[in-house]
């Protein structure tokens, strides 16, 4: 099943409020996909468009500063939170 751009643009949306609401955490993309109720390859591939779009940020490693196997987290961009932010 193919879906239109704008109906990407929508799930895209969806996927940067709750990257938003959930700040400060860093939900993995299965937490993401679980959330908005969609394919984990799908959000996955959304997620990497957003990601060359500069509007969210990839994080490969934990705490201690180990790369995760290969499982990614993600949060927005400082920019992009600014600008949520100042509209909230």
């Amino acid at each position: 099943m193919r879906l239109s751009q704008g109906k990407k643009d929508k799930i895209a949306e969806q996927i940067l409020s709750f990257l938003y609401h959930s700040f400060p955490n860093e939900p993995f993309t299965a937490e993401i996909a679980r959330e908005i109720i969609r394919d984990e390859e799908f959000v996955k591939r959304i997620l990497f468009e957003l990601k060359d779009k500069n509007l969210i940020v990839p994080i490969r490693k934990n705490n201690k500063g180990e790369p995760f196997s290969r499982r990614v987290k993600w949060r927005l961009s400082n920019k992009v939170y600014e600008i949520y932010k100042s509209k909230q």
